[in-house]
């Protein structure tokens, strides 16, 4: 392969990638700008050991876990920070105008029923803290194979440990994840039909 050539399979391979790296990143590190230096580091170390890499076909669970050990070795250590609030300017009418007509019609639709809107925020909400809440080692877990869709293989191979490892950490995890949405939703008023 030449130079040009792994510079374009690279460039490539994390582009189709990058989302997925930043959505992983932020549900670890719970910061816009900490997730963004983070998966900075995680592509500066894959090019720097892009040679290691064996089989190509293998690139998005090895670039996973070059995230999964820059997020362990540089940002686990590190004492807490205070949150920072970015400041996120309103659109005025005329950008709100356009966005919604770049928009396909169910998400309009979507965007119109403000009961469902109100719903899948309040209940995004409580399923992110709920994971925000996991342990370390689970919450990954959950993350790669929930969230991102990795096999139990993929996840394995990410994170370093046996298969099993991370079915039982699934396992466990969802276990945890049912428990803490069941205590919100009993504290909201919710009850099962056998407790009535």
């Amino acid at each position: 392969m030449t130079d040009d050539d792994r510079k374009s399979f690279f460039s490539t391979r994390v582009e189709e990638s990058i989302d997925a790296l930043y959505g992983v990143a932020v549900r670890l590190v719970g910061r816009g700008s900490e997730a963004e230096d983070l998966v900075a580091e995680t592509v500066a170390r894959a090019w720097s050991a892009f040679d290691s890499l064996q089989d190509r076909a293998r690139f998005r669970p090895w670039i996973f876990r070059i995230l999964h050990n820059c997020f362990i070795s540089d940002y686990r250590k590190r004492s807490v920070r205070p949150v920072e609030t970015p400041y996120v300017e309103e659109p005025d009418s005329d950008d709100l105008g356009t966005f919604l007509n770049q928009q396909p019609d169910d998400f309009l639709v979507w965007w119109s029923n403000p009961e469902r809107a109100f719903f899948n925020g309040l209940l995004a909400e409580q399923l992110q803290s709920a994971v925000d809440a996991l342990p370390d080692a689970f919450r990954t877990t959950v993350i790669l194979v929930n969230v991102e869709g990795f096999t139990y293989d993929e996840a394995a191979e990410v994170l370093g440990v046996p298969a099993g490892t991370v079915r039982s950490r699934m396992k466990r995890g969802r276990t945890l994840l049912q428990k803490a949405l069941w205590e919100q939703a009993k504290s909201a008023g919710f009850s099962a039909a056998e407790e009535q």
